[in-house]
């Protein structure tokens, strides 16, 4: 699928930090595919890390991969919008990276926590639209976890129990999307992204066609 079918927008616009949220199991990763397939203007953010690339990643497509010295380099000159040392690496969202994006017009889909997102939207809050996806209940996320392949009762419970402190973040979150039906859920992420486009300062030409209207051009 392609944007093809959706209304032109009129005008040049700013890209938007599209930054979801969910506990292991409600959907996230599923609508974030649905979206980058559907709008060719929405790009996954991607990350620098200092693990070392897997077969077929991509430097600059699937991840910047940097050395532990690059990347302290790069904290130590504010590069990052956020980042975080996990199990001895180091990940974070390049700035110079989502900067480009956004003056090019195009929207970055961010796949963070609740901490990402609050340093995210700490760092440039004016571009950053945060959804938290829900599950229907407590009982479909525990059959979704057990289902997944390799999963043991110990897995489920600290993912059961991972999840429960994700929640308690929800209201932290401009959005709250219930994904009881995915392809509701879907329509519903679909709407935000497409309203958000239109707000005043997303679009870059209504100053000059405003004092063009008051006769000051």
């Amino acid at each position: 699928m392609s944007n093809s079918g959706h209304p032109k927008d009129s005008g040049r616009r700013r890209g938007l930090m599209l930054v979801l949220s969910s506990p292991s199991g409600a959907g996230k990763t599923t609508l974030s595919k649905m979206l980058l397939e559907e709008f060719s203007d929405v790009k996954l953010s991607v990350s620098a890390t200092t693990r070392p690339p897997r077969p077929n990643e991509v430097d600059g497509k699937d991840y910047f991969f940097k050395t532990a010295d690059e990347f302290r380099q790069m904290v130590a000159n504010h590069e990052f919008l956020e980042w975080a040392h996990v199990f001895d690496k180091y990940y974070g969202t390049p700035r110079a990276d989502t900067v480009a994006r956004l003056r090019a017009g195009e929207d970055v889909l961010f796949d963070v926590d609740w901490q990402g997102a609050d340093a995210l939207h700490d760092q440039m809050p004016n571009d950053v639209v945060s959804v938290f996806i829900l599950p229907p209940s407590i009982e479909a996320l525990k059959d979704r976890l057990t289902l997944r392949e390799g999963s043991t009762p110990e897995m489920v419970a600290r993912r059961m129990e991972d999840a429960k402190r994700e929640i308690m973040h929800w209201r932290r979150y401009d959005y709250a999307i219930v994904n009881d039906d995915l392809n509701v859920a879907y329509q519903r992420l679909k709407r935000i992204l497409l309203v958000e486009r239109l707000k005043r300062l997303r679009q870059l030409d209504l100053e000059d066609h405003v004092r063009a209207l008051l006769g000051e051009i």
